[in-house]
């Protein structure tokens, strides 16, 4: 649950539904997939491509909802602190951690291993700027990605010609479980977890910002 001043915010009244459509259009995606729609809206190369179905796109748009909710509630966090952290987070999880790996000439599985650790560390950093939004923003990534997870084991394992079942570029052959959880299970919880907590936060953040700046500068008709 999150604390606000005007009492406890029960997570599952903030994210069911955001959970709900999430899970649609993570089925929907599948289905694009398997039926062989359109490659711009249902990509089924590595990575997905930033196909435009796909649950990547919620991230900033749940941020902003779930930080406008908490703020209607009563939550006064310090913005300035949020943010600035928020952005210490994101640096945290890619271009340091992006950099780091350069000088450390790593492998594929060095690289998940190292983008994993880079992006907990950035989740951790931003969870504290607003934790009662960085916690509203863990419990949804988990209901967003545990069942992309789910899917990306039964693909693997089924061989269903989908982009979750693809690994990064040259990535090592390997036994169907080993690799799921290489590429699925480990990033969806590490890697996934962190964008969403990193960029939902951060954006949410700058949005009650806005909020606040517009309702001190009202316009004068």
């Amino acid at each position: 649950m999150a604390d606000t001043a005007e009492g406890r915010i029960p997570l599952r009244d903030l994210i069911l539904v955001p959970a709900l459509i999430t899970l649609g259009i993570t089925l929907l995606r599948l289905t694009g997939e398997l039926m062989r729609w359109s490659e711009t809206l249902f990509s089924r190369r590595a990575g997905g491509a930033f196909a435009i179905v796909g649950i990547v796109w919620l991230v900033p748009i749940f941020g902003v909802y779930f930080a406008l909710k908490l703020a209607a509630r009563g939550e006064r966090p310090r913005l300035g602190r949020a943010i600035a952290l928020g952005v210490l987070g994101l640096i945290i999880a890619l271009p340091f951690t992006t950099a780091l790996g350069r000088s450390l000439h790593l492998g594929q599985q060095g690289w998940i291993l190292l983008f994993a650790v880079g992006s907990l560390i950035g989740l951790g950093v931003a969870y504290q700027g607003w934790p009662a939004l960085g916690g509203t923003l863990v419990a949804y990534g988990l209901a967003a990605r545990i069942p992309v997870a789910v899917i990306m084991l039964l693909a693997i394992l089924g061989n269903w010609g989908t982009h979750y079942e693809l690994g990064p570029p040259d990535f090592p052959a390997m036994a169907p479980l080993p690799k799921w959880v290489w590429i699925g299970l480990v990033p969806q919880m590490t890697l996934w977890m962190g964008f969403t907590v990193i960029v939902g936060g951060l954006v949410g953040s700058l949005a009650v910002a806005v909020m606040r700046r517009g309702s001190r500068n009202p316009t004068v008709a």
